[in-house]
C-alpha cells in the first residue's frame, strides 16, 4: 500500500509508505540511517551523537521515503537526484560542526561517499528499516517507491551500491531486478569502514514501471 499525500496510517497499523520526510522526524531518520551505516559513517562522522545531530540537521527532505507504522518512521530509504542528496550538509557545515582542523579529514572521507548520478540516472543512497521491524516487506515497499520516483521524473535507470558485508541487501536488490554492474575492491577500507568491497549495481526503468505510475494518478 503506497500513499502521497497526508501522513495518515493503513489498515491494521500495516506499513505505509509516503514519499518526503515528515517535519519533526529528522531525529528519528538520522537514529535510523546511523543504526544502519554507522560503521560505514562514523569515521567521518562521529562520535555517534554528533553524527546523528549533523545528518538530522541537514536532511533534504524531499530527497527520501518512509515507512510508517503507528505514526512512527520504521523504515528510511534515501536517494540523489538532480544535484541533492537525502543527507546534505558542505564543507562550511562540516568545519562548523567539527572545527576546522579535525573537520577536514573528514570532509576527505564524506567525499568518499559521493556518487553523482548520470544523465537519466537517479542514485539511491540506501534503505534502512528499524530492527523491529524487519522481515515485513517494508525494505520492498521502500524500494518500489525509490524506482516509482525515478520513473515520475523520466530517469531511465535506477543506480545503487551494495558493500560486500551486507549480501542480505543485495538480495533484496536482486529480487527487484538489480543487476551487478561492477565490483570495486576496496580491502584499504576494511579496518577502517567494515567492508572490503562494493558492488555497483542497475535497474532499467521499464515502460510497466512507468505505467503503473500513471495509473496512480488516473
Amino acid at each position: 500500500m503506497v500513499a502521497r499525500t497526508g501522513w495518515t496510517q493503513g489498515a491494521e497499523n500495516r506499513p505505509v509508505v509516503h514519499r518526503g520526510v515528515p517535519e519533526g522526524s529528522e531525529e528519528r531518520v538520522a537514529a535510523l540511517y546511523w543504526e544502519a551505516f554507522g560503521r560505514k559513517l562514523a569515521p567521518a562522522l562521529s562520535p555517534p551523537g554528533t553524527g546523528r545531530a549533523f545528518i538530522a540537521a541537514h536532511l533534504h527532505h524531499d530527497r527520501g521515503a518512509v515507512a510508517l507504522a503507528a505514526g512512527r518512521v520504521v523504515g528510511v530509504a534515501g536517494y540523489r537526484l538532480q544535484g541533492r542528496a537525502l543527507t546534505g550538509g558542505g564543507v562550511r557545515d562540516v568545519l562548523s560542526a567539527y572545527g576546522f582542523f579535525r573537520g577536514l579529514p573528514r570532509l576527505a572521507l564524506l567525499a568518499l561517499f559521493e556518487r553523482t548520478p548520470a544523465e537519466g540516472e537517479l542514485v539511491m543512497d540506501g534503505i534502512a528499516v528499524d530492527p523491529a521491524h524487519r522481515s515485513r516487506g517494508i525494505g520492498s515497499l521502500l524500494l518500489r517507491e525509490i524506482i516509482a520516483v525515478a520513473a515520475d521524473h523520466g530517469c531511465r535507470r535506477v543506480r545503487l551500491d551494495v558493500i560486500d558485508t551486507n549480501p542480505r541487501a543485495r538480495a533484496l536488490y536482486e529480487r527487484h531486478g538489480f543487476t551487478a554492474h561492477r565490483t570495486e575492491r576496496t580491502p584499504y577500507l576494511r579496518r577502517l569502514m567494515g567492508f572490503g568491497a562494493v558492488t555497483t549495481m542497475h535497474r532499467l526503468v521499464t515502460d510497466a514501471d512507468t505505467d503503473a505510475v500513471s495509473e496512480r494518478r488516473a
